[in-house]
Formats: structure tokens, sequence, C-alpha cells
């Protein structure tokens, strides 16, 4: 039997799943509407359609290295109390051990990844239909070195926050996990000042400038000081030019030396630039026995 768009249409305005699981569920059911709704249900994908428009900023971050890869991951829920879940975490664990081993290029691909006999997409669909919130992996990031490098991992907070560095041309891993510690504490922006964008700088400069003409400091003396407060400015964001944590008499370019390069930071912040969902929980609690 054809499938046609109207009737994945149907099915998707009845059980709100996704259109590519409605045409599957159709294809399986040889175009039967109940059928196809009776399998999207079984697979936990009407309950995680429902789920879809929760906003779920908790959760856990991970990082796992194996050899020369490695993989820092963002698996998000809605309610803390999920989050602390052993089966949530071993959960996160396992997609993380799968996006290493499979090394997808986006999300995409991620979704269609093998974890035993689902997929990543499969598992957050199941998950969400166990526990009744929204799951879903949010973020991964893959970065690969040489024999010559070294990586650096460092979690926080349980997985609140994960860091992975990555030293190019070192093969020091205690140095490469200082940083990364240090990186998880005191949050850096970008590596280097050359990395921050030409716009902010430029904003920065405008704010500092319209702060000193108002100080009443003269014209002359506005750009010798207008340098220091950049100087402090990029002190604050920029790794390489930060206080080191556990000396700060070093900067983390001091602890490098000439020939170490930070090749990369990947720093995961659980929830990072998400706007937390303001709910009422009688309205809520309404919605879910309608």
């Amino acid at each position: 039997m054809s499938i046609t768009a109207s009737d994945v249409a149907k099915l998707r305005s009845l059980t709100g799943a996704g259109m590519m699981d409605c045409k599957k569920a159709l294809d399986e059911a040889e175009g039967d509407m109940e059928k196809a709704g009776e399998i999207l249900r079984k697979k936990g994908i009407v309950k995680a359609a429902k789920r879809a428009d929760k906003v779920a900023m908790e959760g856990v971050t991970q990082i796992k290295v194996e050899g020369n890869s490695a993989v820092v991951v963002e698996v998000n829920s809605e309610t803390d109390f999920v989050s602390q879940n052993e089966d949530f975490r071993n959960m996160a664990a396992s997609l993380t051990d799968a996006l290493l081993a499979h090394k997808p290029a986006n999300m995409e691909q991620a979704m269609g990844v093998a974890v035993g006999d689902q997929t990543v997409q499969d598992v957050l669909n199941n998950f969400t239909a166990k526990i009744g919130e929204k799951i879903s992996l949010r973020r991964f990031e893959i970065v690969e070195k040489t024999d010559a490098d070294s990586f650096g991992a460092y979690s926080h907070l349980g997985g609140k926050i994960s860091v992975l560095i990555l030293l190019k041309n070192s093969a020091h891993a205690g140095l490469a996990a200082d940083i990364a510690m240090h990186a998880a504490a005191s949050n850096p922006k970008y590596i280097s000042r050359d990395q921050v964008p030409a716009d902010i700088i430029e904003k920065e400069k405008e704010i500092y400038t319209d702060q000193l003409k108002q100080q009443g400091k003269p014209e002359a003396a506005i750009a010798n000081i207008l340098k220091g407060k950049l100087d402090k400015f990029y002190s604050e964001i920029c790794l390489l030019e930060q206080a080191f944590i556990k000396d700060e008499e070093k900067t983390i370019q001091n602890l490098l030396g000439e020939s170490v390069v930070v090749e990369k930071m990947v720093r995961f912040e659980l929830g990072e630039g998400m706007a937390k969902e303001v709910t009422d929980f009688a309205a809520e609690v309404e919605a879910q026995i309608q």
C-alpha cells in the first residue's frame, strides 16, 4: 500500500510524533492508522513527543578519553531528581560510549548511532517514555590528538561542568589535567586574545572610553588607560592570560612555556545558555491527567 503525505500528516496530528517516525510506523503497519499509532506508543515515541516542548536543562555532562580520541557530552532531563538517578547516569554513559566509538560528524548522524540493538534516538525516546520527562542529547564534541599530544579531562560537581583540554607538543597529562581543572573553575571564554571576536573588543573599547570621558580623563591619557583596561579584560576571559588557580603568581601561559600549545578547550556547563521554564505546578498536574 502506498503511504501518502496526508497519511503521515494525519498520524502526526494524532500522536505528535515526528514525520519520519510516523512514516516508518505507517510503512510497518501497511497503512493502518490505528496499528501505526500502537507501534508508536509501544516504542514510546508518542509519550516522548508530548514532552517535546518541555525545557530539559538538568542532567549531566560527561567525558570519556580512549587512546587518541575523546568526547564531551551533555545529556539533559527536566528535573534534577531524574538526573541523579543511577539509571539516567548509566544511560548517559552508554550514549557517551557509543558516540566515542562511532564518532558521528553531527547531531543528525548521532541520532542514528547504534547503542546495542537500539539507536541513540531510540534510547532517548524509550527513556523519555519510561521516566515521563523529556530526555535529550543536547550536544557533544569529539576531539582527536596524536601520540605527541596529551588530553586533560576534569568533571566538577558530579558532572555539572566537564572540561577537556588538548595540549599540543606535550606528553604531560598531569599539566593538561591541571589546566582542565582551572578552566572548570575560572570559565575562560577563549583560549587566547586573538580568538576574541572583533565586535566584542570594539564594544568593550566603546564602554571603557565613555566611562573615562565621564570621569573627565584627558583625551591624551585615554589611549594608555584603555590599553590597561583591555589587558585586564583579556586576563578575565582568555585562558592563557588567567592567573593559575593553584599559583596565582603564574599565568597559564607561564605554565606552558614556549613550545607547548593549548590546541583545544571544550567546556560544557550544564544548561548554559538555556532559559529555565517557569511552570505552574497545579496546571502541570492538570495537564498530565487530562
